[in-house]
Order: C-alpha cells, then structure tokens, then sequence
C-alpha cells in the first residue's frame, strides 16, 4: 500500500504556517506533484515524514539507496534551503543535495543512515562543535537574507501563535516584545557568517560511526554564528541544569566562542524556547525557568 502523502494533522500545521490561500491547493495537488516527480528521478515513496514547513518523503532511488524528497508549497523556503546547501556542499557535518527542481519547490537529498534525531539523546559537544565551525566556516554563496528579517518574521508568527493559544496566559506580549528588541539588536551587531536559523537537536541526524551528526533543515541567513548554539546550551538546563551548564559544554569545542553573546541570544529567545509546550498548555519546570530567564 502506498503511504498517505498528507493527513489530516499535517495539513493543519501547513495551513497554520503559511495560511489556507497557499497551503489548502498545495496539499490537494501534492499526489500529482509526487507522481510527477517520482517519475522524473525514478523513486518509489517509502514513508512521509512530518514537517511545519512541507512534506519529507523517504524514497528508495534508481540503485535501491535511500534519497529524500523535500516539498513545500513557499518557493522561498525552497530556495533559501538550496541556496544554503549548495553553499555546504562538501561539508560532511551537513546534508547534501542530489538535485532539485525549484519551479516545483522540490529539493532531491541524500538518505543519512540511520538517520535518527539526536532529541533525547546524550549530546556528543565535540562532534557538534566540529558541526558549528563546519556551518560558519564556509562562503555565503548567494545567500541575502539578513538575520534581522528572519528574526522579525519569527517573531511575528509567535505573537500569532501566542495570542491564539493556551500560551497567552503564562506569556505575556510584552515578554514577547521584549525578546524581540534583544534578538533585533543582537542581530544588527557583531560578527557575520552563513547561519542554519534552525539548528537544534531535531535537525540534526546520525549519519552512522563513520559520519557523525548531520545537519538538516536549514532556514539560512546572514548573520551571528552564536544564534545557532541556543538550543544546544539550553539542553542541561532541560535536566534541572542551566545555560552555564551549556554554555560550558559547547564551548572547548567551537572556534572563537563567545560566551557573552551565546548567554545574551538565550536570554532574547526564551520566549520562543517556551512557546511549543505552553501552546500545549503544558507548565514544566523547564518552561518557568526559560520564562523567568526571558523577564
């Protein structure tokens, strides 16, 4: 039997990211897209993978490899994703492309083997502190977008969610807008490199002993390489630690860390750290101090 392309669940996380205008007609045309494209680089759909932003098919390829289709219904997410792989192409730490096809805002990626998140799992520092300098070290290569315009865009969908969800009892607009000044000015200041805008433990995937984690998802931009640590340094503060904790865990491990702005990136994205699980309505422990850390 061929597995379900879109469910119920996946369309209403479409439609709450990109709105029912664009998302509704995507996922009606999505099997014909598939068929379409399966066709042209001769997969046959194993699985479909959840996505906020699209659908990820694990697919076995002409030689019975495993090769993954990305789609989405934003071109722009499809092109700023290809932009920024095909600037990490050769990097081990990161997923490389086989093809694409951007008029139909499909990217065709290696299969990583395998291939399990690294959420919930003991985090190897070393590894990816060698993932963090692989990211930064290499040139943009036709990525514009600037740090600040992504800040502000997810800052305007987390005041949406906010308001429209349990959360707007335990965090306030003002909280909100208070980690968005801080993250504007953090991101209009201090050192520039090729960024991932997404990197936390979900994005990254073991690729077996003889690669290590990888790198998938990104969302590039422009901007301060030390945004792409917050999510790892908040880990011990998720096991009753805190960002210290983190901060010094990652930090033997990455060239020219800055303790400073890592801490000060931290502070002005706790709102956001907070926001899945109080949407939930779920209060932990770890959420009231990520909130008190963004007061």
């Amino acid at each position: 039997m061929a597995p379900l392309l879109i469910d119920d669940a996946a369309r209403a996380r479409l439609v709450d990211r990109f709105g029912a205008e664009l998302a509704e007609p995507w996922c009606d045309t999505l099997p014909d897209l598939v068929a379409r494209l399966t066709a042209k680089w001769g997969l046959e759909v194993r699985e479909a993978r959840p996505g906020n932003t699209g659908r990820t098919l694990l697919c076995t390829g002409r030689g019975g490899d495993l090769q993954v289709l990305k789609l989405t219904p934003d071109p722009e997410v499809a092109r700023l994703e290809f932009t920024g792989l095909s600037a990490w192409a050769g990097c081990s730490r990161v997923v490389q492309i086989l093809d694409a096809d951007l008029d139909a805002h499909a990217i065709l990626l290696e299969g990583l083997v395998p291939g399990t998140e690294l959420s919930g799992r003991d985090v190897p520092w070393a590894e990816i502190g060698d993932l963090l300098d692989q990211l930064h070290s290499v040139e943009p290569h036709g990525v514009t977008r600037r740090l600040a315009d992504g800040i502000e865009f997810i800052f305007d969908l987390a005041e949406r969610r906010r308001r429209e969800s349990p959360a707007a009892e335990f965090l306030s607009a003002e909280v909100l807008a208070n980690g968005r000044a801080r993250a504007l000015e953090l991101a209009t200041s201090g050192p520039v490199a090729l960024l991932h805008g997404d990197l936390h433990p979900a994005n990254v995937l073991d690729a077996g002993p003889g690669r290590g984690p990888v790198a998938i998802d990104p969302r590039p931009g422009l901007g301060d390489p030390a945004l792409d640590t917050v999510d790892w340094v908040f880990i011990p503060m998720t096991q009753g630690g805190t960002i210290d904790d983190g901060i010094a865990a990652l930090a033997p491990y990455v060239t020219d860390f800055d303790a400073e702005r890592v801490r000060a990136w931290c502070v002005a994205m706790a709102p956001l750290v907070a926001l899945p699980s109080l949407r939930r309505g779920e209060r932990t422990p770890f959420t009231d101090a990520v909130l008190q850390l963004a007061r």
